[in-house]
């Protein structure tokens, strides 16, 4: 049995350890797959997660977020979700996302 708890990702780009251009949306992409990145390194994937905890600085993007976070988690079921609203995040990101992840 193996569990992962992935600490926040946020949209950097891992070449230029910037934050990627484009808003929101770029931003969540990003984080996403920095999360399966670091999943992948555990010989695991997205289908392993159990559970995420995303922190947004704006909760009108929510249906934006929510979006795009349906097209990299596709199977059921769905992790356990937790979305909080807060003032900032480091390096000025508008989005961090982490989760824990479960293998047998």
């Amino acid at each position: 049995m193996v569990w992962i708890f992935c600490s926040g990702q946020i949209g950097l780009d891992p070449k230029t350890n910037l934050l990627v251009k484009g808003g929101i949306e770029k931003e969540t992409k990003q984080a996403l797959k920095n999360l399966s990145a670091v999943l992948k390194a555990a010989k695991l994937s997205l289908k392993n997660v159990v559970k995420t905890e995303i922190f947004i600085t704006d909760m009108k993007k929510f249906s934006v977020i929510n979006e795009i976070y349906t097209t990299f988690f596709i199977s059921d079921p769905k992790p356990a979700r937790q979305t909080i609203g807060i003032t900032s995040l480091p390096k000025g990101a508008r989005i961090e996302i982490s989760c824990i992840a479960y293998c047998k």
